[in-house]
């Protein structure tokens, strides 16, 4: 029998810890070109001068209309919307009944009764369902990403201007009135007489802005912008580079769902399809429990624990309650040791299998990594999105650790590479596991990023 659901998918795997383990699919894909120059310093150029990423194409769009906007919200985000309306932007994070995070996604106050959810699949399929079943006023529309469906243009395109000459090019090619740059607010700005809205938000310690208008303008506004970018050296960013903005942001893009197990979450496996992000996507690392529920992970892993407002009842506002007092590991990135990655490269030339590939610039190999990390053999934390930064000239990765492990110079280990010679994941090739040195240190790593375009609280 064809599998019909994601249950079906979990049910025809044995545990959903094996379906995710051996997925055919690799990491999450962006639709445009390897690189336009070259990937290296196109990454340099978002510290350096400035860059344009094109994000009109990997992502999820979930139109939300309606009276109930507002409620269907604050029913699912553990974020206040007390003063939620047009023009205001949130990073919306959503948790389970019992407080594991389901993601989060960039929510756009479009207008009063119009919200627009953009990310990864996994918050927008949950906010439909959410609208679906809570009888709210609210209507869902789906604008779907490029890679799940090739030939319908998008509504909107989608641009990003980030680095130190980001607002120089902004102000010149702007024919409206003052930009807003304020750090998460929403202005408009207008480009070769097309109107946009924006998003400020930064890279690389610098104030940048967003860029969304409808998709039959997109051209005028990016010939515009590589026209004007071009006197201040702005590079575009291919998907090689674009792969390592996350990391040097301090961001974990992708925690895996949680949403394979319990019985709150039975109904909603029954909703989603088996051909769908949830039942297709992979895990991957040297982390691989036998229980799905091993890899959830709390606000607090991410850092997110700072969003949390008890203004309002949400899903899972119960279970935050008493998370509160902890204990509570600490999101940290992990410089890996420069020898022990060249031991991985070495391998290449030595006999086969050696350790596992480290692609450049990404090293994960699955839309979810989760990797080991280690103190003298003791399991201290896990380790996501090994990415080189081309930037601090080091592999990197963000962490989230015991809190007494912390500390900036701590030393830790990565245990890289999955057991038993790799998993079923036909992309992965056979290898042997290794221990990477690593150090903690703060994030973003970046001093000017998280000190200066936005501070941790």
């Amino acid at each position: 029998m064809t599998a019909k659901t994601l249950s079906d998918r979990i049910r025809e795997s044995g545990t959903a810890a094996k379906m995710l383990q051996n997925a055919a699919t690799g990491p999450y894909q962006f639709p445009i070109p390897p690189a336009y120059t070259n990937w290296m310093e196109e990454a340099r150029a978002w510290r350096n001068s400035a860059v344009l990423l094109n994000q009109s194409y990997h992502m999820t769009d979930l139109y939300l209309r309606g009276p109930d906007v507002k409620k269907l919200l604050e029913r699912v985000g553990i974020n206040s919307f007390a003063n939620w309306g047009r023009n205001k932007a949130k990073q919306l994070v959503c948790v389970n009944e019992d407080g594991f995070v389901i993601g989060d996604v960039i929510c756009l106050g479009l207008e009063d009764d119009e919200s627009l959810l953009i990310g990864r699949p996994p918050v927008c399929n949950w906010v439909a369902y959410q609208a679906e079943i809570s009888r709210l006023d609210v209507t869902t529309e789906f604008d779907i990403r490029s890679l799940e469906n090739p030939d319908q243009p998008r509504k909107l395109y989608r641009y990003e201007v980030q680095g130190p000459r980001a607002l120089e090019i902004l102000n010149e090619v702007n024919e409206g009135g003052p930009l807003t740059t304020k750090f998460f607010n929403m202005g408009e700005i207008t480009i070769a007489g097309c109107k946009a809205r924006t998003l400020s938000h930064g890279m690389g310690g610098a104030q940048g802005l967003e860029i969304w208008g409808p998709y039959a303008e997109h051209e005028k506004v990016y010939d515009r912008l590589m026209e004007v970018g071009a006197k201040y050296g702005m590079l575009r960013a291919g998907a090689r580079a674009y792969s390592t903005a996350a990391m040097e942001s301090g961001w974990i893009p992708s925690p895996l769902p949680a949403i394979y197990s319990g019985d709150a979450m039975q109904a909603y496996r029954d909703w989603l399809p088996a051909t769908g992000f949830e039942a297709t996507t992979a895990a991957g690392g040297s982390f691989e429990p036998e229980d799905v529920s091993d890899y959830y992970l709390t606000p607090w892993d991410l850092a997110y624990h700072r969003v949390i407002k008890f203004d309002h009842d949400f899903i899972g506002r119960a279970a935050l309650e008493k998370m509160v007092d902890g204990p509570h590991r600490v999101k940290v990135t992990l410089v890996w040791d420069k020898e022990d990655v060249l031991k991985i490269f070495g391998g290449l030339m030595e006999a086969f299998p050696g350790p596992k590939l480290m692609e450049m610039p990404t090293g994960n190999y699955a839309a979810h990594p989760y990797d080991q990390v280690l103190l003298d053999g003791e399991l201290v934390g896990l380790s996501t999105y090994p990415t080189y930064s081309a930037n601090e000239r080091a592999w990197i990765s963000l962490a989230m650790v015991r809190a007494d492990l912390a500390e900036q110079g701590t030393k830790l280990s990565i245990l890289w590479g999955e057991a038993n010679g790799g998993s079923g994941k036909p992309h992965v090739e056979e290898h042997t596991q290794m221990e990477v040195g690593a150090e903690v240190h703060p994030w973003p790593i970046h001093d000017a990023s998280r000190l200066t375009y936005r501070k941790q609280d």
